[in-house]
């Protein structure tokens, strides 16, 4: 071979390889993507926090779920059942009310990551341990009102409910656990939460049917997933996920200006205001969304404090602030004032619901009444010497909450009233605080609903949860009213939604004059989107984007 041939094939091979080179670094076959919190389990169905169901809806699939366009859907089934379409069928139970009974058919090529099927006998594996009241299951209630489970082969089953409900195919909140996997982890229910395999043994791929399964896990920091070979829909554009946890959104902003992480999760990222400031500064680079949503930042009261049981006292907290101002001033107004737990972008929203606008003197009214009349140093105290004095919790790193807790106790301060902040991580705070209600003060947070959501297990008596319990149950307030727990059975079973709508009205209505919680402000969430990142749509409910990761993309500009 000549030198000149040779020449020219040397620089040929370069050329080909340099095309080659830059093929894949446009194909992006990695995403890093960063997020706020680190899930305090990653078992599905203990405990609700949004960033284990931001990681683990890359992994797994409820059976049903609302998608973008707030249409129940099937993912984990093949078909919805209904009423119409003979799926599901009323049914008379032995005491006379009316049950339903509806067939759901999992997918045939459903199956875990380590070969084995999804299969019927994993279904009944996850409605036997969810019912358990030692087990520690968020949604106890709704496992409980599944009075049994028919098998109709490997893949299909009817699901028999002791209610007629108007969500009676829904089961967005029933996530089926491997039986092969975690059969063994149940022995000893009441240590189940403790024992998961989704926490001994997290990376083992039988835990997982999704487009993703999670490979590697530094804990507090950092969740790697990759393409589950088993996954029965379309293949996933990336080859590996990372999902970074950066607690600090200024620290969340350096990152992502720096190319340390690719994205920021709209659901667990900027805070509204670092958001408005962001955009002024490089949204240029970004194609960029605001999506106003169901997400309820709110306050909950520890009712078991008796600072709290008087209704007078929670009343004039919420009087004692001004929280037109508070968004106005934090947030430019991009996040509106909420005055129950229903957003008026829901159906069900009630415009009668009584308001509480700015009225300090009201405030110092009702605690007068109330018994906190005596002022020494500025601050309220009872005839008994007890000062009027709590803490305030939230989520540790998170600014926006923390200017919002700032906020909070200057206002409450100027009617007497001592606010004492103290913060966690988010996996502590959800995991143990929030769960086990060991906060006698005040917790910030948010709740992510579905379009009109049931408030079962936020505000139903019997969903408070307790150790004889297992710690079930997410009425972490202690909120006990009988007309409550009759409006939510009467609304369940509803089935004529403009029959519903007054009910709904008085829910909300009742939310509003209890107040078991204090209603803060709706949020709404700041997407920063690489402008070669394709095919993530916000959904606006509780609904994660990774629901729908294999739709994700990345696309040369």
């Amino acid at each position: 071979m000549s030198k000149k041939k040779l020449i020219t094939l040397i620089f040929l091979a370069i050329f080909i390889a340099g095309c080659n080179f830059t093929d894949k670094v446009w194909a992006r076959d990695q995403l890093v993507i960063g997020i706020t919190q680190f899930p305090a389990t990653l078992n599905p169905n203990i405990n609700s926090m949004l960033a284990k169901s931001y990681v683990l809806n890359m992994a797994l699939r409820p059976i049903t779920t609302y998608d973008q366009d707030w249409n129940l859907v099937c993912l984990l089934c093949t078909a919805l059942p209904t009423i119409e379409n003979g799926l599901a069928e009323p049914e008379t139970l032995p005491d006379g009310r009316t049950g339903v009974a509806a067939t759901y058919t999992i997918h045939r090529d459903a199956t875990w990551g380590d070969g084995t099927p999804v299969t019927t006998a994993d279904v009944l594996f996850t409605w036997e341990a969810g019912r358990h009241e030692q087990a520690g299951f968020a949604g106890l209630e709704g496992y409980k009102r599944i009075l049994t489970i028919d098998v109709v082969d490997d893949k299909t089953f009817t699901l028999h409910s002791d209610r007629l409900s108007y969500n009676y195919n829904s089961l967005n909140n029933f996530y089926v656990l491997p039986s092969h996997l975690e059969r063994s982890a149940f022995k000893q229910p009441s240590e189940y939460r403790y024992r998961t395999t989704y926490d001994t043994d997290p990376t083992n791929p039988g835990l997982y049917f999704g487009p993703y399964q999670i490979v590697d896990i530094e804990s507090g920091a950092e969740v790697v997933l990759e393409p589950n070979l088993h996954w029965y829909g379309p293949s996933p554009h990336f080859q590996r996920i990372v999902i970074r946890v950066i607690e600090n959104t200024a620290a969340l902003e350096a990152n992502l200006l720096s190319g340390a992480i690719d994205y920021v999760a709209g659901e667990l990222g900027f805070t509204i205001e670092q958001a408005l400031s962001f955009e002024r500064r490089k949204g240029d680079n970004y194609n960029v969304i605001y999506k106003a949503g169901l997400i309820y930042e709110h306050l909950d009261f520890n009712l078991d404090n008796p600072i709290f049981a008087d209704r007078r006292v929670r009343q004039a907290l919420l009087y004692a602030l001004d929280r037109n101002q508070l968004v106005e001033q934090l947030f430019g107004g991009q996040q509106p004032v909420a005055h129950s737990n229903v957003s008026p972008l829901d159906q069900i929203y009630s415009e009668k619901v009584g308001i509480y606008t700015f009225a300090p003197d009201k405030a110092a009214d009702l605690l007068d009444s109330a018994g906190w009349s005596i002022m020494h140093n500025g601050i309220r105290h009872n005839s008994a010497g007890d000062r009027l004095s709590f803490t305030l919790m939230t989520t540790a790193g998170n600014k926006s909450r923390e200017l919002v807790q700032q906020v909070l106790q200057s206002q409450w301060r100027a009617v007497g009233i001592e606010v004492l902040i103290r913060n966690e991580p988010a996996r502590v705070f959800f995991g143990e605080t929030m769960t086990k209600r060991a906060n006698q003060g005040l917790s910030m947070y948010a709740w992510l609903s579905a379009p009109e959501s049931l408030p079962l297990t936020t505000l139903r008596s019997d969903n408070i949860p307790s150790a004889s319990n297992g710690w079930s149950g997410q009425n972490y307030p202690g909120y006990a009213n009988p007309r409550m727990d009759d409006l939510i059975d009467a609304i369940e079973i509803e089935l004529d939604p403009n029959k519903r709508l007054p009910l709904w009205a008085e829910l909300q209505q009742l939310y509003a004059t209890d107040l078991p919680a204090l209603p803060l402000f709706f949020r709404a969430e700041a997407y920063f989107f690489p402008k070669w990142l394709k095919g993530v749509r916000p959904t606006g409910h509780m609904s994660t984007t990774t629901t729908w990761v294999e739709e994700w993309t990345a696309e040369k500009e």
